[in-house]
């Protein structure tokens, strides 16, 4: 490692020039390997090596940190410049709400290695060592949350190109670092997956022109300008409107602008060292007039590749699926982060748990979501078996701000451990990933053993419990209807139960038991002290959803809790009535117990809190609040109020399986079940899926006649049909038309 003697405004350039070796013959293979300790753009004789972003990521950086390496044959000459341009990145910018940064150092620092092959098999190889040398770069302020400044008339160009003038520059120093720590990128890394125009650009009330780009997206503003030399253009980011102003209150801290400084010439800028959450941006500075034409929005994400599709008959719902999809493209960037936008954008582990088999199903996300399982695993194994609130673990340097006590082991965050491998497992059929990570699954479940009360409960501790549940107040997210202690106590049976199945899976038959007998406990616990009669305690749709899904309960009591759901559903008059814990399970409960009609009711619902609520006021990502924009378009007030948080969309999960009709019989879809199961007036619906065994995919067509479904099964899959009122049937593989008679639209 090494960095700059004279830091550069925290993002310095390194360059080096070297000769190739003489008397080899032809280069026939060339590869440049770099990671850092902040984020790293490598460039080879003025050219950039990749259109990769923000490397090398966000990992648990005490004990992991990735490198990247690239091809780079076509870019060698005899005389051959390496340049590496550096950023904060979340090494050394600002992470989470308390404004503090510079969490994992305070020094930037880059890696390189060029590996030379000629003809004859020599190899020639450079590194990053003390004669490289610094200097500054056109960039003089960057961080993730507060944007970029970029100020044009200090552009050099030809910094990393042959024989370029180095005055100005300095020295390196080298930095000692243990490079057992470097591993290669298991995920895909960080890329653009698309550019969107303007759709309009406005002048305010107040005076200021704000640009839309019709989607909210994660990103950042590509715009070319020419204009006086020195001239300062402001572009500020944000998710919505309020009042006809940029509504910039839920950033919170978080300054969302970048900077440019003209220079004179024709400029193009473009920050690559930051990225926003926005939709909207407000431009001020601009000389002349501003077109459509001036400006690009482009975003970026994990360069995760799409592998299942949703569409039907209705128009809302549509637009809530794509939400859903555009939602957890902004916020896999890299890590699964809760929102993109503010002064957070953090690993937390309650939302990919509550979001994983849906991120499974819409996206190829199986290396993706099991190296940020190694980062899980790696913090947990440092802290007690504890799994902490967000992954990577950035609070831990901040003294826990959300309650500032030590972290401790709580349901559905900590849960993740066990609930996201269980998921790639599901999807994707490798047993593989529950074996990298069953002993952290086990500590997980064990730690969570050790938190019981005499009782045999999970009622002790600090609880997120049933998070932002709608009747809480905006002011205090944790204020739910359903007891902590029951929302606690199934899910450490659910993760007992998975952590049993699991072993079993991996044939180790002594954990599968030990894991057994415990949730055999905590059923029996949980029976005894919240169950009376199908009535569990704290009597509210998320008690009951949990309940029914997990398998806690006997049959009658089951029935019992499924009717009570069913009813306070109607009660409530089909408004969303859960939060956090209870939303990804609670159309599966009614549907589990009889009640799909209810639960078609609670999933079309337009009014507020519903998931088409905000599709109806013009949501193009899910909310972080089922109300994060008031009826009146106002801002929620609540301090945590995000418009791009994918948590509530895990409903998706659902549409998938019951509306489509697509779910595995066996983890990896080698075995399929293709059941869907039309109602809430749909008449029309299709969904399919890439798997690991080819694409499946259903549509159906609901009208007078009745059901016509079309089916399309790859070779070698074994199918089963389960239509309305007919028993179960196989299916041939291939493509299948099947008509039912006596199903007609509700």
């Amino acid at each position: 490692m090494i960095a700059a003697d004279t830091d550069g405004a925290g993002a310095p350039l390194f360059r080096k020039q070297l000769d190739l070796a003489q008397g080899h013959g032809n280069v026939v293979g060339a590869t440049l390997t770099v990671s850092a300790l902040g984020i790293i753009e490598p460039w080879i004789n003025g050219q950039r090596v990749s259109d990769d972003l923000l490397t090398p990521g966000w990992s648990s950086y005490e004990w992991r940190l990735r490198y990247a390496t690239y091809d780079v044959l076509h870019l060698i000459q005899p005389t051959t410049v390496i340049g590496l341009a550096l950023g904060n990145g979340w090494y050394r910018g600002r992470l989470g709400w308390t404004g503090q940064s510079g969490l994992y150092g305070s020094e930037l620092a880059a890696f390189a290695q060029l590996d030379i092959t000629f003809a004859d098999g020599a190899t020639q190889t450079v590194g990053t060592d003390g004669t490289w040398t610094a200097g500054p770069s056109a960039t003089t302020a960057n961080d993730l949350y507060d944007g970029q400044t970029i100020d044009a008339r200090r552009e050099r160009a030809g910094w990393a190109q042959a024989d370029f003038p180095e005055d100005g520059w300095g020295s390196v120093h080298c930095v000692e670092y243990d490079l057992s720590r470097l591993a290669p990128y298991e995920s895909p890394q960080v890329r653009p997956w698309t550019v969107l125009d303007p759709q309009r650009i406005f002048t305010t009330p107040a005076g200021k022109t704000i640009v839309d780009f019709g989607q909210n997206l994660v990103g950042w503003i590509r715009l070319q300008v020419k204009g006086p030399e020195g001239t300062t253009i402001t572009v500020r980011h944000a998710e919505v409107l309020e009042h006809g102003e940029l509504g910039v209150r839920p950033l919170r801290s978080a300054r969302a602008t970048d900077t440019y400084v003209l220079s004179g010439g024709q400029d193009t800028f473009e920050p690559r060292f930051t990225f926003h959450g926005f939709r909207y941006a407000e431009i001020t500075g601009w000389p002349g007039t501003l077109f459509q034409e001036d400006l690009q929005a482009v975003a970026i994400s994990s360069d995760l590749q799409a592998t299942g599709s949703f569409h039907t008959s209705n128009a809302l719902l549509n637009r809530f699926h794509e939400n859903v999809r555009w939602g957890m493209r902004g916020n896999f960037v890299d890590v699964p982060t809760d929102c993109p936008q503010r002064d957070e954008r953090l690993g937390w582990t309650g939302d990919i748990a509550a979001f994983a088999p849906t991120a499974a199903f819409l996206y190829d996300v199986e290396a993706f979501l099991a190296e940020w399982l190694r980062n899980l695993a790696l913090e947990q194994a440092h802290q007690g078996g504890v799994i902490s609130y967000v992954i990577p673990d950035a609070l831990k340097y901040l003294g826990n701000p959300v309650n500032r006590q030590p972290v401790e082991s709580t349901a559905v965050w900590s849960d993740a451990g066990v609930w996201v491998p269980w998921a790639v497992y599901q999807a994707y059929g490798d047993p593989g990933i529950l074996d990298a990570q069953f002993d952290s699954m086990a500590a997980h479940v064990r730690r969570v053993r050790s938190l019981l009360s005499p009782t045999g409960l999970w009622d002790t501790g600090f609880q997120f419990g049933d998070w932002l549940d709608p009747d809480a107040s905006p002011h205090d997210p944790a204020a739910a209807k359903a007891d902590p202690g029951v929302v606690a106590t199934a899910c450490a049976y659910r993760s007992a139960s998975l952590v049993s199945q699991s072993a079993a899976v991996l044939h180790r038959e002594a954990e599968a038991a030990e894991f057994s007998t415990l949730a055999e406990q905590l059923r029996l616990a949980f029976n005894t002290h919240y169950v009376e009669q199908g009535r569990i305690h704290s009597d509210c749709p998320t008690v009951y959803a949990l309940a029914i899904v997990f398998g806690l309960l006997d049959q009658n009591d089951e029935n019992a809790a499924g009717a009570r759901l069913a009813q306070l559903s109607e009660q409530a008059g089909y408004r969303i009535s859960t939060g956090f814990a209870g939303t990804p399970f609670v159309t599966d409960a009614l549907t589990l117990t009889g009640h799909l009609d209810t639960a078609y009711r609670l999933l079309l619902e337009e009014a507020c809190p519903s998931w088409l609520y905000p599709v109806t006021m013009g949501a193009t990502t899910v909310w972080e609040r089922w109300d994060s924009m008031l009826p009146d378009g106002t801002i929620n007030p609540g301090e945590m109020t995000s418009f791009n948080h994918y948590a509530l969309g895990a409903v998706a999960d659902w549409l998938h399986r019951v509306v489509g009709g697509i779910s595995p019989l066996t983890p990896g879809y080698g075995e399929v079940l293709i059941a869907p199961q039309p109602g809430g007036g749909l008449t029309h619906a299709r969904a399919s899926i890439q798997t690991r065994h080819g694409r499946v995919a259903v549509e159906w067509t609901l009208d007078e006649r009745g059901l016509t479904m079309q089916t399309d099964i790859p070779d070698h899959v074994r199918a089963v049909m389960r239509l309305p009122g007919q028993g179960d049937q196989p299916l041939r593989s291939g493509r299948t038309i099947t008509r039912v008679t006596g199903l007609v639209p509700a």
